[in-house]
């Protein structure tokens, strides 16, 4: 399985590097139309528009991934509640001298 992955991770590879190598030519590209930069590769463009993506996508589930953290630490806390309560500690200790062994020694 793991040689799957890896070889899947090369064939993948090597199609990004042959779609960067494919789509040197350069673009403008203008910002709301005040700013524009001449002469960008267009796979920069476009590596540079994943990334962002990705970061953005990442930065959504940020506050979904907390609160499932939450609820699993309020869900162990109560699981050790539960459990404390059907297995109560012996309310006493005896000390070792006071029992007497079934054999003498």
């Amino acid at each position: 399985m793991r040689y799957l992955v890896w070889a899947l991770r090369l064939i993948v590879f090597v199609v990004v590097l042959m779609f960067a190598l494919k789509n040197t030519a350069p673009v403008a590209v203008a910002f709301f139309g005040v700013y524009e930069i001449a002469s960008v590769p267009l796979i920069v463009v476009m590596l540079t528009t994943f990334v962002l993506g990705a970061l953005f996508g990442l930065l959504l589930t940020v506050p979904a991934s907390i609160r499932r953290r939450r609820e699993a630490a309020k869900l162990r806390r109560e699981l050790d509640r539960i459990q404390a309560a059907a297995n109560p500690e012996p309310s006493f200790q005896l000390a070792p001298d006071a029992i007497v062994p079934l054999s003498p020694l």
